[in-house]
């Protein structure tokens, strides 16, 4: 009798263990097929842009973030192209120029670890009517919103980091400017020349700063619509219940 007792109370728990079980399923796929609220798809969108940009910050503020990664690697820019094609006619010229790229990309590496907070505070200010329209859009919508609406601040707030970046003593004690100023330097007393003139080499002047404000930002918000896509087209990037939710409900809508 008291094998038997022992039986059915072991069966009773198995069966209230599994009942318990399939309630929580059901819970939670009845939570899944609910309708989503203006609450879930702005809070949905919100996420994935966290997501998006916490993970393309990250990429990028590490070292050779930018360096290594030849999307968005900085290279000098195109005015400098007459440097680059002539480069045996400058003293140690081709060491110099690769310094440069190198120390661009620190500056811009160096930058990007302040951007978190700002992407942050920026997505707060996101409305359910934009949420919805972002949500319809093209793989990109999300970033480009993201663009209009934060690029003058984030380059107003970006900005000094750059300067800061570019007025760092690197290496040698010798800064980025003050590199990309030795480099221009050298070669515009040669194009300057009489013989830079008959030869039509032409003086390059180039605000180091905003060339690279506008790269790494570029950089910056094209890592950004890669994350974005990747959460729209791929459920695997869809890390959290409400990103599955929002965006697999995203055409319906």
């Amino acid at each position: 009798m008291h094998l038997i007792k022992i039986i059915s109370f072991t069966i009773t728990l198995v069966i209230f263990n599994s009942c318990a079980e399939l309630t929580q399923v059901a819970q939670t796929v009845a939570s899944q097929n609910l309708p989503l609220t203006n609450a879930d798809i702005v809070n949905g969108l919100k996420e994935a842009l966290l997501v998006g940009t916490d993970s393309s910050v990250t990429h990028l503020s590490a070292v050779d973030g930018y360096l290594k990664d030849l999307t968005i690697k900085i290279l000098l820019p195109p005015e400098a192209k007459t440097i680059t094609d002539n480069l045996s006619k400058l003293p140690g010229g081709s060491k110099l120029v690769n310094d440069v790229v190198i120390r661009i990309n620190r500056a811009a590496e160096d930058a990007a670890k302040g951007a978190k907070p700002i992407f942050v505070n920026s997505v707060r200010e996101m409305t359910f009517a934009d949420a919805l329209q972002i949500l319809r859009g093209a793989d990109n919508a999300a970033t480009q919103y993201f663009e209009q609406k934060t690029s003058q601040q984030l380059g107003e707030l970006y900005r000094p980091k750059i300067r800061e970046s570019l007025n760092k003593n690197l290496v040698a004690g010798i800064s980025t400017q003050q590199s990309w100023n030795e480099l221009t330097k050298n070669w515009n007393q040669i194009a300057g020349s009489a013989i830079g003139k008959m030869t039509g080499m032409k003086v390059v002047d180039v605000k180091l700063e905003d060339y690279i404000l506008q790269q790494a930002l570029k950089g910056m918000f094209l890592k950004i619509a890669e994350r974005e896509k990747d959460i729209r087209t791929n459920a695997n990037a869809r890390v959290t219940t409400l990103l599955k939710r929002v965006f697999g409900s995203a055409r319906s809508l």
